[in-house]
């Protein structure tokens, strides 16, 4: 069973400490985040609470499968030229066709606004691809080369990559991952967020965490490194497996650090608790310790007892989380303020 949060709290260790000073890679604003000195969650992280709901599928023009997944926020005020708003908000519907798509705003606490030619990378990109569908942005500051590094699957076997100097026209790069390159037997390699993170003894410069699925149809977080954020190498075990946490599936992986020390946050299914835990993994990625709920699922709506696919902000020293709440496939893009 699952470690809730309270177990967690009585049995706190050194891991989990009220001193701010915590990182959350791939933050929507540039640099180190503070978390707030009154952080209670495991690992000594912020407190997350609901605010709002920010994006909902019938409020959007762009909207043909009335669901949308996998919100991604970067802070972008001061990385590019004139930029829509100080903060780009990346989503996507799951179902075919898919699309990624975009939101602007001034605020991590909202109004965002959408792009109104959404999507911004579709199912059909000739002569690259002709998909299905296309999903599950993950968007990363490459701040050497000053581009926004889209991460998106489409199929559900394939992880691509497209690079923009606007966060909004995008250029083809390549595949970077497929079920192919894992272990025999893997159906799915996709979800997949990038984050910049050193790994001097395996010459990596970057680490992918993803959602892998096998013969077995439990869903794992996989993991993999690279040295330019387009060349990688996988484990062939999971990061994350399901049923060390008591779950039937995980996914929606991002990785945290604080104090010198390395965190994954990832969600579980409905059916599992439909919470975000988190997984102490080592600056090294040895590490497996299990710490319990990260966050948890409130049975009102708009959760409805999931959240999911967490990402990560501040704004002006507040600390956020942008998240999916509610059912698979029926929820909103929700904000929760540390």
């Amino acid at each position: 069973m699952t470690l809730d949060r309270r177990r967690f709290l009585r049995n706190a260790t050194a891991t989990a400490t009220a001193a701010a000073g915590g990182t959350l890679l791939g933050l929507g604003t540039p640099g180190t985040a503070s978390a707030s000195t009154s952080a209670s969650a495991p690992g000594g992280f912020p407190d997350y609470r609901h605010v709002r709901t920010l994006l909902k599928p019938g409020d959007l023009k762009y909207n043909p499968t009335g669901e949308i997944i996998f919100p991604c926020v970067r802070g972008v005020y001061d990385r590019l030229p004139e930029p829509l708003g100080r903060y780009y908000l990346y989503y996507a519907p799951h179902d075919k066709p898919g699309g990624i798509c975009l939101a602007y705003g001034d605020s991590l606490e909202g109004p965002f606004t959408e792009y109104p030619r959404n999507p911004v990378v579709g199912n059909v990109w000739k002569p690259h691809y002709s998909v299905s569908h296309v999903s599950s942005p993950h968007v990363m500051w490459h701040a050497e080369r000053r581009e926004m590094w889209l991460y998106f699957h489409g199929e559900n076997t394939t992880t691509r990559l497209a690079r923009s100097k606007d966060g909004v026209h995008f250029t083809y790069d390549r595949a970077v991952l497929t079920t192919a390159m894992l272990p025999k037997g893997t159906t799915e390699a996709s979800y997949a967020r990038v984050f910049p993170y050193a790994l001097p003894g395996r010459d990596a410069r970057y680490v992918m965490l993803f959602m892998r699925n096998d013969a077995s149809n439990h869903r794992d977080i996989g993991w993999g490194w690279s040295a330019d954020g387009r060349t990688w190498k996988f484990d062939p075990e999971p990061l994350i497996d399901h049923a060390e946490v008591g779950a039937s599936d995980v996914s929606g992986a991002h990785l945290l650090t604080r104090d010198g020390r390395t965190y994954v946050v990832y969600h579980t299914d409905k059916g599992s608790g439909g919470n975000v835990l988190i997984t102490e993994v080592g600056t090294d990625f040895a590490r497996r310790e299990h710490l319990g709920v990260f966050y948890d699922s409130r049975s009102p709506a708009p959760e409805n007892g999931r959240s999911a696919a967490p990402s990560f902000g501040t704004d002006r020293g507040v600390p956020y989380m942008i998240y999916e709440a509610g059912e698979r496939l029926e929820g909103v893009i929700a904000m929760a303020r540390g």
